[in-house]
């Protein structure tokens, strides 16, 4: 197989196709420190393109309640087991040597699923995956809710004060999509070349013509993203709303504009945040720190990949919450988890700003500008580290632009109050 640069498992890997990357790749950035497991962002996936006869179980947008939810039922779990068999105790990160560009976590030294593929009884094998049985794709639900508690050996109960940095009874919501990866297993696992990556945003497709319904995507995708239809036979995925997007080099759509996905502007909890970064010959992306993607990824990194040791470097990232312990979510994000929460937990001007440009406009923003406002407060944080730090909190007012250098959200550090004047307003109740 041909060698890769995965830059967030920080060195060459193997992959079945040769490298070739777009000109613009569609991403996005999730705070789970937000969510709040309302599902509204899965209904409007549902009732845009999912509602039809024989998708009634495709949820391409889903929120789960990690540690114990999954849909498929126990899909990173039963994989993750999978590999650590093929390699036993191999699994490891080294973060002795980094470098922002190369490896910004430090190198995974253990298998991918594409290296760890061996062949089997039914010939050679592209990447390390499985068949979800029926069974695991019935409960889109299950465990929601459910907390994971520990057992104090000093008290003999369970549980214990919810006190930062870490919970001792805890869950959190995971809300998934397609991350529409820069090294896709659907891709690679498809034996019709069925599957493609548009050139201009990088949005994982199906070309429905050529599909035979194999589930070699969905038997390959290690975020079991790619679902199979029965009414057609053929496998379905989510298309990043790509009408909606209209285009990494701004083609106008029906409103003129290039808008962010349905599940995106339907968030309640302002979690999520989709752009669009450039990408360089190599696959690096683009020095462009006013992009607010960029600015949290790379120049900040404090969002992370998702189950970035599998190799496909998705393009979907996390703002890992804080009160889940740590050893769990360096397992799902990776190295750069302690980096991240110590960061959002107090974070300076700049990331500040930047944060509050969740949810503020239905259009994608390719850049942001800070105009800076007076010191409103001062306070000191506690880290999860255990250092104090004194944070200065100022009003200031982001503005965000789209890629035309249209104006399409402003919104100020403090929100403002307004108060009616009670001669105008009078209850008549």
């Amino acid at each position: 197989m041909p060698d890769v640069h995965n830059w967030q498992i920080g060195r060459s890997m193997k992959y079945p196709l040769q490298e070739r990357h777009p000109r613009w790749q569609s991403a996005f950035v999730f705070n789970l420190n937000r969510c709040i497991g309302c599902q509204t962002c899965s209904m409007a996936c549902k009732s845009t393109w999912t509602f039809g006869k024989g998708q009634e179980l495709s949820w391409w947008n889903n929120v789960e309640t990690k540690p114990h939810g999954g849909y498929p039922q126990h899909w990173d779990s039963r994989l993750l087991t999978m590999l650590d068999k093929l390699n036993p105790g191999g699994q490891v990160w080294r973060v002795g040597r980094q470098d922002s560009n190369r490896s910004p976590y430090g190198t995974f030294s253990g298998m991918t699923i594409f290296e760890a593929a061996k062949p089997g009884p039914a010939g050679p094998q592209v990447a390390v995956g499985y068949l979800p049985a029926d069974e695991q794709w019935r409960r889109p639900n299950v465990h929601e809710d459910t907390a994971n508690s520990s057992f104090s050996h000093a008290t003999g109960e369970f549980g214990g004060r919810a006190e930062l940095p870490e919970h001792r009874v805890w869950f959190f919501y995971l809300a998934r999509l397609c991350n529409h990866c820069t090294y896709p297993a659907c891709l690679a696992s498809c034996p019709r070349n069925a599957i493609y990556k548009r050139p201009e945003d990088g949005i994982v497709l199906i070309d429905q013509s050529r599909c035979r319904g194999y589930r070699k995507c969905v038997q390959g995708c290690p975020y079991k993203k790619a679902m199979y239809r029965p009414t057609t036979t053929t496998s379905e995925k989510c298309i990043g709303c790509f009408p909606r997007i209209g285009g990494a080099d701004g083609a106008p759509n029906a409103t003129g504009a290039a808008l962010e996905a349905r599940c995106m502007t339907a968030c309640v909890g302002k979690i999520r945040l989709q752009g669009l970064v450039q990408i360089d010959p190599d696959g690096n992306w683009a020095d462009d720190p006013d992009n607010p993607l960029q600015f949290l990824v790379r120049e900040r990194q404090v969002a992370l990949p998702l189950y970035p040791q599998f190799g496909t470097e998705p393009n979907g990232f996390y703002i890992p919450p804080r009160w889940v312990p740590r050893n769990y979510l360096v397992q799902m994000f990776g190295p750069g988890v302690d980096h991240a929460i110590e960061q959002y937990s107090c974070p300076d001007r700049e990331l500040l700003a930047v944060l509050q440009l969740f949810r503020t406009a239905r259009h994608i923003i390719a850049r942001f500008e800070i105009r800076k406002g007076p010191k409103v407060a001062e306070r000191e944080v506690t880290l999860p580290s255990g250092h104090t730090r004194t944070q200065e909190i100022y009003n200031d007012t982001v503005v965000g632009y789209d890629r035309n250098g249209r104006q399409v959200a402003t919104t100020t550090i403090e929100e403002p109050t307004f108060e009616r004047p009670a001669s105008l307003h009078v209850n008549s109740i």
